[in-house]
């Protein structure tokens, strides 16, 4: 069975296991998806990801994040997918998003790879808006 939007699959399953409070979650590999995983780690939000293989196909392992209360709370608190498979979301250099005000980052997909939001800023470059995360 193919899947229409993997990348929003990439977020579900990540929301979900910090919800339930799983060390570590599996997702099928792909190229943008480690490139939004290595942005994710880069930010503090996920512990770590690597690549390994399940049943002979590739699969990337991520290591989810929690806060060191006695209430363990994950570090990603909500993930909102702008570009759909269906529609696509394109901004300039000048319309890049401030998610909550900065606390939260946008990724975006670039000619020059995948990037945060102030990284975007800094270069002067636009893209296509992937997602945001708080």
């Amino acid at each position: 069975m193919s899947m229409t939007d993997p990348i929003a699959d990439l977020f579900i399953r990540i929301l979900n296991a910090g919800r339930r409070g799983h060390e570590t979650v599996r997702v099928p590999a792909s190229k943008l998806k480690a490139e939004i995983l290595r942005v994710l780690q880069t930010e503090g939000f996920i512990r770590h990801y690597r690549q390994c293989e399940e049943s002979g196909l590739p699969v990337l392992e991520v290591g989810l994040r929690y806060t060191q209360t006695r209430e363990k709370k994950h570090f990603i608190t909500g993930i909102r997918r702008i570009s759909k498979p269906g529609r696509r979301v394109y901004v300039g250099k000048t319309e890049i998003p401030y998610v909550m005000k900065g606390l939260g980052i946008a990724i975006l997909t670039t000619a020059k790879g995948v990037m945060t939001d102030r990284e975007c800023r800094a270069l002067g470059i636009g893209g296509e808006v992937l997602c945001h995360v708080w």
